[in-house]
């Protein structure tokens, strides 16, 4: 674990501060070359102190399974690290208080690609509007942090489990990602 990469004290958003159990940091290889990126802690993140458990957590899990990749091997991460109360999404000043450790942690990590975990992160990164449901599986270059970065947006995990119809992009679109890690397609052969 880099140190430098956990935020252990912030109190920029007031709002979040009185509604965290705990701030919750980045989870995986700080050399990963996949980055997954999601908006916020959800109740059992906040609980656990891990990004993308539960049902989500999951799905994610069992798509990187299928694409023949392992959680222990990508980097899960968010872009606010605080739950925002009743799960809403993180307003703007919110994401703009926790910018900077988003763009510390991409630094560091210099993931291949950035996959972006639904429409609040995709527009962030982004930085524009984003139709997740049709742009999934899309790859687009960003600047962040001054840096181009090749971001791939993706589908949010739980969207597979209110409608059915988001499985196969999501597992495409994490498919898609698994070929951007030094062992993605070796890691395939096996299943043949």
């Amino acid at each position: 674990m880099d140190e430098q990469l956990r935020v252990t004290d912030c109190e920029r958003c007031g709002g979040l501060v009185d509604s965290r159990s705990r701030i919750v940091n980045g989870v995986g290889p700080t050399d990963a070359d996949l980055l997954f990126v999601g908006e916020a802690p959800g109740a059992q993140e906040d609980q656990e102190g891990e990004p993308f458990v539960g049902r989500s957590g999951d799905v994610l899990d069992e798509a990187l399974r299928d694409a023949g990749l392992a959680r222990p091997d990508v980097r899960i991460t968010n872009c606010v690290r605080c739950r925002p109360p009743e799960n809403r999404d993180p307003t703007s000043e919110e994401l703009e208080n926790c910018r900077g450790y988003l763009e510390t942690e991409i630094d560091r990590v210099d993931p291949e690609v950035i996959v972006t975990l639904g429409k609040v992160p995709s527009e962030h990164l982004l930085e524009r509007d984003v139709a997740v449901t049709s742009e999934a599986g899309e790859l687009f270059d960003a600047q962040v942090a001054g840096e181009t970065r090749r971001v791939l947006v993706s589908v949010h995990p739980a969207a597979t489990l209110y409608d059915r119809s988001q499985e196969a992009t999501f597992a495409a679109t994490i498919e898609r990602a698994g070929e951007f890690t030094d062992g993605g397609d070796q890691a395939r052969l096996g299943e043949f």
